[in-house]
């Protein structure tokens, strides 16, 4: 299940950025699985990976060589976490990148390896390392569809955004794919996210409209309030369009930037497990952005609520139980209004005096819903994206490992 169209987009290459993809029978014999990408020596790379204390050893090793060195050479594998494998998942996530070194010439704190599947059993490495070189032999700038579908695991279709915008007497592309299903909360990024433009942003500036970007995509979906241990974004500037993004033009590639992010996290929500519904749980009048989130959060990852959705039940008590139990301070029931697909629910502590069964019906039935929570007591405002819960969410989950 998922809703949406899941079209595919049209994907601008990226000068100097290439994807290489192949299948190394990793989970699943002729699947591909195994996706390098080449970084030019002058871009600049951010990124930013989960806050779970757990986190994966490709996590781990991650961080440590964007510490010291500037990579030049990604390295995803799928069908397995490479999590929870404790000193031998280190050294195999190193392995990974002294063979990935030794086909290319780079160093191996030059390389970032990527895993993403089942937790807790170890890398195949044999595989992995024998699928190195045919993965280098694909790389292309035009990779970009081959590598959307060889970063799957439960996703039931590839991700992808991009667009070009003008600055300046040039253009500017940026373009990214990403993969995430189920286990999404992210509180930092996502499953997997990778974005490359060939703007020339400096590292400060880089990290900096990355953040900015994922607050206000990747950091706004949840399908399960589940927080993976190998949770990554990586934001590439290649520099190969010569325009150099500086304080005057930062805004508007941020702008442009959380475009492509919010389109790649909005995909991940069109195809949470199980999905049926593509909901939005809109928030305003809130004292403060914290409080619009726990507001907005607490509803999205009601069991309660997501079940209604799933059967298309207008149970809007369950709504206001979930806002009522958020944690707002002093909160005036009788100032809150709540509204479903623009009909208005609920009102003055009670269900409005407009509102009929039907109405709540012919709202809840469509595809995409838009959950509306006035608390009227400020001037903030936050979004949240997530989906139903259904019997399908279930089945796969509980079937994952077998």
């Amino acid at each position: 299940m998922a809703t949406g169209s899941g079209q595919f987009p049209t994907m601008h290459a990226v000068s100097g950025f290439k994807l290489g993809t192949t299948s190394a029978g990793i989970k699943t014999q002729g699947r591909a699985d195994l996706v390098v990408m080449e970084i030019p020596a002058n871009a600049t790379v951010a990124g930013l990976f989960t806050q779970n204390a757990f986190c994966a050893a490709p996590v781990t090793v991650c961080k440590q060589h964007l510490a010291i060195a500037s990579p030049r050479y990604f390295i995803t594998n799928t069908g397995n976490a490479n999590a929870g494998n404790g000193p031998q998942g280190m050294a195999d996530a190193i392995k990974s990148c002294q063979t990935m070194a030794s086909a290319t010439g780079a160093k191996t704190a030059q390389i970032m390896p990527f895993s993403t599947g089942v937790i807790g059993e170890p890398l195949p490495m044999d595989r992995l390392l024998a699928g190195i070189p045919d993965a280098l032999a694909n790389l292309s700038e035009h990779g970009w569809p081959e590598a959307a579908e060889g970063i799957l695991t439960t996703d039931t279709r590839p991700k992808g955004a991009s667009l070009k915008y003008s600055a300046g007497d040039a253009q500017v592309t940026i373009t990214g794919i990403s993969k995430g299903s189920g286990m999404i909360k992210p509180n930092m990024a996502t499953m997997l996210g990778y974005v490359a433009t060939d703007a020339q942003v400096d590292s400060e500036l880089l990290h900096r409209a990355l953040k900015l970007a994922t607050n206000k995509s990747f950091n706004r979906i949840t399908v399960d309030s589940d927080t993976s241990t190998n949770d990554c974004i990586m934001l590439v500037a290649t520099g190969a369009s010569d325009i150099v993004i500086d304080e005057p033009l930062f805004e508007e590639f941020v702008e442009q930037l959380t475009q492509v992010f919010i389109e790649l996290a909005q995909a991940i929500i069109c195809d949470g497990e199980g999905a049926g519904k593509f909901v939005s749980v809109v928030v305003e009048g809130a004292v403060d952005s914290a409080e619009a989130l726990s507001v907005a959060y607490t509803i999205a990852e009601s069991p309660l609520v997501k079940t209604a959705l799933a059967a298309s039940d207008p149970n809007w008590g369950r709504i206001l139980a979930a806002i009522g139990r958020a944690g707002v301070n002093d909160l005036d029931v009788n100032q809150v209004q709540l509204s479903l697909n623009n009909v208005l629910i609920a009102e003055n502590g009670a269900r409005a005096n407009s509102y009929s069964e039907e109405a709540g019906q012919q709202a809840m039935e469509p595809e995409d819903i838009n959950i509306l929570v006035a608390l009227n007591r400020g001037q903030a405002a936050e979004t949240v994206w997530t989906t139903d819960l259904t019997y399908e969410y279930v089945r796969i989950n509980a079937e994952y490992r077998t």
